[in-house]
């Protein structure tokens, strides 16, 4: 029985980056624990039109990330509740515990997590790095199959291309969705947005229909 695990800083990560996969494990059955590491809480976006501050942010993206988790059917939401735009400086090992400690209790057979340098934030190359770190300290035997989402400009020509290329077309509805759920940060892009679009917008055409990750390839 196949189970996933995904490991992202900021709700809004796994919208843009692994809803469709979420979507299509789901409705085979397979088991789907999310550990979301921060509530956001430093996000330049506050609503378009404005409805948020700094201080009623975080509690803000909680809720929208419980209702992802409805619109995703992820019935196992894990909030860390580390602080957002600090995870750079986290001692690597601490962090790696805390995610160590899921991964022992969940034991997935997958892990989606960001590939260290090349997911252009900081928060997101941070947890990518100790989700690597908790699961290069396990016996290779034991070891889940880790899947790298990555989005700098350089990553094919340093990485090269992805091994794992999903197509996701057939719930890209729900994806929408996902987005939407996080209107504080997705409200001003996901305005007047229409489907009939997509053949004149390609990377909104990318987003939509398709997923893609690099299997990590440990040393």
């Amino acid at each position: 029985m196949e189970r996933l695990l995904i490991v992202f800083p900021h709700p809004d990560d796994e919208a843009f980056g692994a809803a469709g996969i979420i979507t299509l494990a789901r409705q085979k059955g397979i088991p789907v624990t999310y550990a979301c590491i921060t509530l956001g809480e430093m996000g330049r976006n506050m609503g378009r039109p404005l409805f948020a501050n700094r201080e009623t942010l975080p509690l803000i993206r909680k809720e929208e990330l419980q209702d992802l988790a409805k619109v995703l059917d992820i019935q196992d939401l894990r909030m860390l509740g580390l602080r957002d735009k600090t995870l750079e400086f986290l001692d690597i090992d601490e962090f790696a515990d805390q995610i160590q400690s899921i991964v022992d209790e969940v034991k997935p057979t997958h892990i989606i997590t960001h590939y260290p340098g090349y997911a252009v934030h900081p928060d997101h190359n941070a947890t990518g790095a100790a989700t690597i770190h908790a699961v290069k300290r396990m016996p290779k035997e034991e070891r889940p199959v880790v899947w790298c989402h990555a989005f700098s400009k350089n990553r094919i020509e340093n990485i090269g291309e992805p091994d794992i290329i999903i197509d996701v077309a057939a719930v890209k509805e729900k994806k929408i969705e996902a987005l939407k759920v996080h209107r504080s940060q997705t409200e001003g892009m996901m305005a007047g947005f229409d489907l009939n679009q997509l053949p004149t917008n390609p990377l909104l055409e990318k987003l939509l229909m398709q997923e893609e990750f690099w299997t990590y390839k440990w040393e």
